[in-house]
C-alpha cells in the first residue's frame, strides 16, 4: 500500500539526519533490519531503494517510508506485502515522532517461520526504525529563500551596503552589461531584506527557491 500527503510548517529550521545509520530487531526468529538515510529528492529515494533490494534480494519484504521538504513535505509510507498499515505506517510515525524531514527509513525483514500477528508486526517495524534513528546524528538546518537580483552599475553602492550589513551569502555575481547577483537569505529574515532591495531604483529582484 502507498499512501501520500502534504503538510505545512511555519518555522525557519527543520530536522533531520547527518548520514546513514543502521538498526536491528528480532523477534520469533524474524530479523528486521532498518536503515536511515538523509534524502532530498525522489530520485534518491529510487536509488537507495533499488540499492537495498539489490543487496538483500533474499528478503521476504523491504517495508518503507520518508519524508521530503520543508514548508509542504511530501511523503509516502510503502507496506510491501504486509498487512496494511503493520509496516509502512509505523515506520513513518517514527520520522513524525522525531519531526524529522528529508529522511528514508526502510526496514527490511528476512521471515523466521512464525507469523508476529498484527500488533507483533507493528511493534517490530516501529522498534527496527527507532533503533536506526537512535543510533542517528540529528541536526537542525535553516531555511534559506534564494533570491536573483538585476540591477545596473550605477547601484552597485546600494546593493553592496545592504550584502555588507546584512552578511548576505552570494552564490553567484555575474557584472557585464547589467548586473545580476543570485544570493541566500535566511527565510525569517527574507521580507524584510527583500524590501530594502526593492527601495533601490531600477533593481529587479525575482524568487527563485526556497531550501
Amino acid at each position: 500500500m502507498d499512501s501520500f500527503g502534504a503538510d505545512i510548517t511555519g518555522n525557519d529550521t527543520y530536522r533531520t539526519i547527518k548520514g546513514t545509520s543502521e538498526g536491528l530487531y528480532k523477534e520469533k526468529g524474524s530479523k528486521f533490519i532498518a536503515f536511515a538515510f538523509p534524502v532530498s529528492s525522489d530520485n534518491e529515494v529510487k536509488f537507495r531503494l533499488e540499492e537495498l533490494r539489490k543487496k538483500y534480494h533474499d528478503a521476504r519484504h523491504h517495508a518503507y517510508a520518508y519524508r521530503i521538504g520543508i514548508e509542504n513535505p511530501t511523503w509516502r509510507m510503502n507496506d510491501d506485502g504486509e498487512p496494511s498499515n503493520t509496516a509502512g505506517k509505523p515506520i513513518y510515525g517514527q520520522i513524525l515522532s522525531l519531526d524529522l524531514t528529508d529522511i528514508l527509513i526502510v526496514v527490511i525483514r528476512y521471515f523466521g517461520g512464525v507469523k508476529l500477528g498484527v500488533g507483533g508486526l507493528i511493534g517490530a517495524y516501529k522498534t527496527a526504525a527507532h533503533d536506526a534513528l537512535d543510533k542517528a546524528e540529528i541536526i537542525t538546518k535553516t531555511i534559506h529563500d534564494v533570491f536573483e537580483i538585476h540591477f545596473q552599475y550605477e547601484q552597485m553602492k546600494e546593493v553592496m551596503k545592504i550584502l555588507r550589513e546584512e552578511n548576505l551569502k552570494q552564490i553567484t555575481q555575474s557584472f557585464s552589461m547589467d548586473c545580476k547577483i543570485i544570493l541566500e537569505i535566511r527565510k525569517q529574515k527574507s521580507d524584510n531584506i527583500v524590501n530594502k532591495f526593492t527601495k533601490i531604483k531600477n533593481l529587479k529582484i525575482k524568487h527563485l527557491q526556497t531550501a
